[in-house]
């Protein structure tokens, strides 16, 4: 028995002569400590977003402005460990780094191109298409890493950004937890993206309100947060608020999610599988029996 690499073969028809069948673009798999890290930085995600529904009524708010470099302290860490765990699990090499930094950069590059105006934000749908070709666990860096490279080019580091690579990381890990990647393919597969970018999109939004919605108690008006409120109270509160501060652009995000991935989604998901496949992330070890 002999030890060869690659796709199996099988014979034609008319001729019988062995032919190489096109291997399929799976994405990166998720294995137990990749699962746990992601678990760990989740947690610490949700504890950091939901802080004024877990928090006791009468809390200082006021402490927590000071954990931003904390919180993005420990993501970096956190973010190591599931580049880490993803390596070790599935054999990632140098390719997936170097796909890992084109992505992150392409992306970057395009969120200055509609600079957020009336939610215009044209990276969310390269999110949504990597996430799906490359796995959750790849596209939840992806999405971290994008947004810190963005932050960076467009000036906008500051207290808000761990909260926002946070929320990209959860955005396009979404988008790999999706079911069917080796079976769904063409308009249904096209569509079921474009149906989770328009509801990611609003996810996003909503989940970013928490970042700066409990530091408005100042202005004293009925959508703001208040610390002596019982939880039912509040979650009243942040749904009007999201509803007249920021329901019109996470609606234009939405759109121009789903126009995108409808448009550039078939070019864009063959090309991102054709580079998968050439750098033969997982590569299957079949054995075969030598030619007689």
């Amino acid at each position: 028995m002999s030890r060869r690499t690659g796709t199996p073969r099988s014979t034609t028809p008319e001729t019988g002569a062995p032919k190489t069948r096109t291997p399929q673009a799976r994405p990166i798999r998720l294995g137990p400590r990749s699962t746990a890290a992601l678990a760990l930085v989740s947690a610490v995600g949700v504890v950091a977003f939901g802080w004024p529904f877990l928090a006791p009524p009468g809390s200082h708010i006021s402490a927590h402005a000071q954990d931003a470099p904390w919180l993005f302290a420990g993501l970096l860490v956190l973010l190591v460990a599931v580049v880490a765990a993803t390596i070790s699990e599935s054999g990632l090499g140098p390719k997936a780094v170097a796909m890992l930094g084109v992505l992150a950069a392409t992306g970057a590059a395009l969120r200055p191109i509609g600079a957020g105006t009336a939610g215009i934000e044209p990276m969310f749908f390269l999110m949504v298409l990597s996430g799906r070709v490359l796995g959750p666990g790849f596209g939840f860096v992806l999405g971290s890493l994008t947004m810190f490279a963005s932050a960076l080019l467009t000036g906008g580091v500051g207290p808000w950004m761990p909260f926002q690579m946070l929320a990209m990381g959860w955005f396009t890990m979404g988008a790999g937890l999706l079911p069917g990647p080796d079976r769904l393919r063409g308009r249904v597969e096209l569509l079921m993206l474009s149906f989770y970018g328009f509801l990611a999109a609003f996810a996003y939004g909503t989940i970013m309100n928490l970042a700066g919605w409990p530091f408005i108690g100042a202005l004293a008006s009925n959508i703001a947060f208040d610390a002596h409120a019982s939880l039912p109270a509040n979650l009243a509160r942040f749904v009007a608020y999201c509803l007249a501060t920021s329901l019109g652009w996470d609606l234009g995000r939405a759109l121009c999610t789903v126009v995108l991935t409808l448009a550039l989604g078939p070019a864009l998901l063959r090309a991102l599988r054709r580079a998968t496949r050439r750098a033969n992330f997982e590569t299957a070890v079949t054995f075969e029996a030598p030619p007689r």
